[in-house]
């Protein structure tokens, strides 16, 4: 590649996520399982919140948005993974990095965020239940969502920007397996200070926000439950939220471990690692995580199946 800036640079190298032959189909079957369980769960769920009508409330709303989010997320990174494992090429356009790059972190963020709505949301469910369907109102849920989408879309042009404007002179080698911001900053030869300033400020600021936010619904949560007298009430009551704590430990704790961190503790097998379980294991775990442990979705699916059957 000639040196110059990103506009000389037609294509670059994804090195994938192993240097192993050997490894290549192997994965490529483990991660074709994984997108595929991933399509079928967050595809399924997303059905089966549009078709019941007893699922059409806040925070089913909220959750058919986080499936629909899952699929995308993982869409944006897993096929093109996929044709690398077997592909002796692993290039991708300047665009279509451009374009992935975008999406990621749009999906990402719209994530981060969902998550702290629907943390919102379980806290007007237990501590004011008698409001619940006026304060979340079909309007305000549409306008939260939204309002998610919009700072999403706004903080991943201001990243890609900033990133595509450096000059990439020394190598089009991307050591990972899709473009990501660290990989493309530690490749670029510009000086890349301001980038690693915006990335961690836009990322504490809105993981920081959404974190405060998940962190308070819960303290104000576990008052509420503290104050219910019976034993079955508190179970009952905290057992609504179990789901959504476990979706939240997961994604926050990788989150913050995959950008929070300075440069000079940079590491891409690590950050590999952490990347296949933020973008593929956690919108693959998301529908199951919350069909599993959620006696309405599970008895919504048990009579989708039987109605289908019943029909057949």
């Amino acid at each position: 590649m000639e040196e110059g800036n990103h506009s000389e640079v037609t294509e670059f190298i994804l090195s994938g996520l192993t240097d192993h032959p050997e490894l290549q189909v192997p994965l490529f079957g483990v991660f074709l399982l994984i997108y595929g369980i991933t399509l079928l769960g967050n595809g399924g769920m997303i059905l089966l919140i549009t078709i019941d009508p007893r699922l059409h409330t806040p925070m089913y709303f909220f959750l058919r948005n986080l499936s629909f989010c899952d699929l995308c997320l993982s869409s944006i990174i897993s096929p093109k993974m996929q044709m690398n494992f077997l592909g002796e090429r692993k290039n991708i356009s300047f665009t279509a990095c451009t374009v992935q790059m975008y999406l990621s972190i749009v999906f990402g963020d719209v994530e981060c965020l969902l998550l702290a709505v629907m943390a919102y949301d379980r806290y007007v469910a237990i501590c004011n239940p008698l409001l619940y369907t006026v304060t979340l109102s079909r309007q305000l849920c549409k306008q939260l969502v939204a309002g998610v989408y919009a700072v999403g879309v706004v903080d991943s042009m201001i990243h890609t920007c900033f990133t595509f404007r450096l000059s990439f002179c020394s190598s089009n080698i991307i050591n990972h397996f899709f473009c990501d911001i660290p990989p493309l900053l530690a490749l670029s030869c510009s000086d890349t200070r301001i980038n690693e300033i915006v990335m961690f400020t836009f990322t504490c600021c809105i993981t920081g926000s959404s974190f405060v936010t998940v962190f308070l619904s819960y303290v104000y949560i576990t008052s509420t439950i503290l104050q219910i007298r019976s034993a079955e009430g508190r179970h009952k009551a905290f057992s609504t939220c179990t789901f959504h704590l476990t979706a939240v430990v997961l994604f926050y704790g990788t989150l913050l471990f995959m950008y929070l961190r300075p440069t000079s503790s940079y590491s891409t097998n690590t950050d590999k690692v952490a990347s296949v379980f933020y973008m593929l294991v956690i919108p693959m775990l998301n529908p199951l995580i919350y069909s599993l442990r959620n006696a309405e979705v599970k008895d919504a699916l048990r009579k989708a199946m039987n109605k289908l059957l019943t029909n057949s």
